[in-house]
């Protein structure tokens, strides 16, 4: 059975992995950085396997399960998310439109900002979405 939960240690790490990548990316005009996070990303998603909380699980110092768990499939919303702005912000920089880059690296940088500040603008999103389904089902 697949675990429906992870450790928010690990939640933490990725929402860091992608803000000190956007950082990184936006302070030295080497954007090719952004494509770590995106590439760790994407494999997380398609392939259920993301090397950056593999090597981060490494660092943990007890048991998955004694950390406070947050919802796999909360993750998965927030990472497509995630991985659509880091394709799109490079993109924008790799083909010209830049402005598109900025914007977009931009806004995956305040998101996960904010995450680690507490607020999750994904969940937000996707709560929002659900209860419109909800309605709409009605």
């Amino acid at each position: 059975m697949e675990n429906s939960t992870i450790p928010k240690p690990l939640v933490t790490f990725n929402q860091w992995f992608i803000l000190t990548s956007v950082i990184l990316s936006l302070a030295t005009g080497l954007y090719f950085i952004m494509v770590l996070p995106l590439v760790s990303g994407f494999m997380g998603l398609l392939l259920k396997w993301n090397p950056a909380l593999i090597v981060a699980r490494r660092f943990l110092s007890k048991p998955a399960g004694f950390y406070v768990q947050e919802d796999v499939a909360q993750l998965q919303f927030n990472q497509s998310i995630a991985v659509a702005c880091l394709g799109l912000s490079l993109f924008g920089f790799y083909s010209g439109f830049v402005v598109i880059g900025f914007v977009f690296a931009i806004m995956v940088g305040i998101a996960s900002g904010v995450a680690l500040m507490g607020f999750c603008v994904g969940c937000f999103l996707r709560f929002q979405w659900q209860q419109y389904r909800y309605r709409r089902a009605s």
